[in-house]
């Protein structure tokens, strides 16, 4: 029976990495399966999903998922879809009837939340319907579970701003709840509110 998969992490917690590698252990052992994200992702080219370790596959756009044929979904034996923090709701629920009705299971990676801590709105959906849901998990400086995902610049914690700003480990790193409420983006920092 296929599921709808949502693995979610902090940033850094290795899941571009977890998605190519179950992207390479299905084409092991003999069956198809295709990488797609959304054309929000762009950091590392349009149709590219690359992790941080350097691994990269080709994938296609999740709005060329949606526009394919039910027999063209059927011919692979697994969907993943990365970034998929940035998909819309009708985007999941097409992702969930891959699902229901092709029997294809879709395993989908993303943040959960942005630098506030408020659910994106494609894994809100995936946190409501999903059949199974994991967390990647990844550690603060401090050592303690990382939760958060801070933005930052020259100034410190950036706290206000868009929802949707693409950046890296130049732009976000990963805290504990704590050392996100205190501002504190590394041991040698002091407090910034």
């Amino acid at each position: 029976m296929a599921k709808l998969y949502f693995y979610y992490g902090a940033m850094n917690s290795s899941k571009t990495a977890n998605a190519l590698m179950t992207h390479f252990n299905y084409e092991e052992v003999g069956q198809k399966a295709l990488l797609c994200k959304t054309e929000t992702d762009t950091r590392d080219g349009a149709r590219v999903i690359r992790s941080r370790i350097g691994l990269e596959m080709e994938c296609i756009f999740l709005s060329e998922l949606m526009g394919m044929t039910d027999e063209e979904i059927k011919q692979y034996d697994c969907i993943i879809v990365d970034e998929v923090q940035f998909a819309a709701k009708s985007q999941i629920d097409f992702l969930s009837d891959i699902v229901d009705f092709l029997e294809v299971p879709v395993v989908c990676y993303g943040l959960r939340a942005d630098f506030q801590n408020n659910l994106f709105p494609g894994s809100e959906r995936l946190i409501a319907i999903a059949d199974t849901i994991h967390e990647i998990k990844t550690v603060c400086w401090c050592g303690r579970k990382a939760t958060a995902n801070a933005r930052f610049n020259s100034a410190g914690i950036v706290r206000d701003g868009e929802q949707v700003f693409l950046g890296a480990n130049d732009s976000y790193v990963a805290l504990c709840r704590k050392h996100f409420k205190l501002g504190m983006l590394g041991p040698d920092m002091a407090a910034l509110n």
